[in-house]
């Protein structure tokens, strides 16, 4: 009976780490963000992984991460790229941002 105890108490020790671990890598996060953008509701909402319109692409690529594919067309006064995520099958992708001229204009979420 003794070495079931010291399991369950192993594996409460690594549930505790793990915690402990992922909470110092959000305050961390936290604070490079703070550092990058100097603005406590911009980082509030890329932790939150909230998208909104006027973000920048690497506010963009902080809430959300690197897309799964991108698309670019160049215009003769901008240039439109379309950010896909979550794919969901070939050239499927469940979510679609738009970006022009490295600001978020737009998405689509399926």
């Amino acid at each position: 009976m003794g070495s079931g105890m010291e399991l369950v108490i192993g594996i409460v020790a690594c549930v505790i780490c793990i915690v402990l671990i992922k909470a110092y890598l959000n305050k961390k996060r936290r604070e490079h963000l703070t550092e990058k953008y100097n603005d406590a509701e911009v980082v509030d909402k890329i932790m939150r992984k909230v998208i909104w319109q006027g973000m920048s692409e690497d506010q963009l690529i902080d809430s959300w991460g690197r897309p799964a594919a991108k698309d670019q067309k160049l215009y003769k006064t901008k240039t439109t790229e379309i950010f896909k995520y979550n794919q969901t099958g070939k050239n499927r992708f469940s979510n679609r941002v738009r970006v022009d001229n490295g600001f978020v204009v737009g998405w689509d979420k399926k």
